[in-house]
């Protein structure tokens, strides 16, 4: 079981399974989300995680991709935490988009490297492509 929070230790989430996918995300909503040049995401299964102390705030968009996300982050510190992807009746997907860098443990981060690299219109030209991932322009189809 993975485990992480944020930066104050306000929220606090545990995460259980293995990630269907990792990837790095150059997208202007992502620098936006993070103030830094991409984020790394592992794409979960909603049942997979769990929050197990605070409350995260919402903040509801229209995604890149033109999917509607809602994004959590600690109210106190502003930890960009995960974010949901939202059906068109208004409910959760199946999946959540996990801010891989709020895990506690280095071990799991290292051992699982991107996959593939999304919106890579987007990458600064002095950061090289990830070895081995998979390079999109946009947003591939889901896992």
């Amino acid at each position: 079981m993975a485990v992480g929070g944020c930066f104050c230790g306000k929220v606090r989430i545990q995460y259980s399974g293995q990630p269907l996918v990792s990837a790095l995300c150059h997208c202007f909503d992502c620098r936006k989300l993070t103030g830094g040049l991409y984020t790394y995401n592992f794409i979960i299964k909603n049942v997979d995680l769990k929050i197990t102390a605070g409350s995260p705030k919402e903040v509801a968009k229209t995604a890149d991709s033109g999917n509607h996300i809602k994004n959590y982050f600690c109210s106190d510190c502003g930890t960009p935490l995960y974010g949901l992807t939202m059906k068109s009746d208004g409910t959760p997907d199946e999946t959540t988009v996990l801010r891989a860098g709020i895990l506690d443990d280095i071990g799991i981060l290292n051992a699982l490297p991107p996959k593939v690299e999304i919106y890579t219109g987007g990458r600064v030209s002095w950061v090289s492509p990830a070895e081995e991932a998979g390079q999109f322009t946009g947003m591939p189809p889901p896992p």
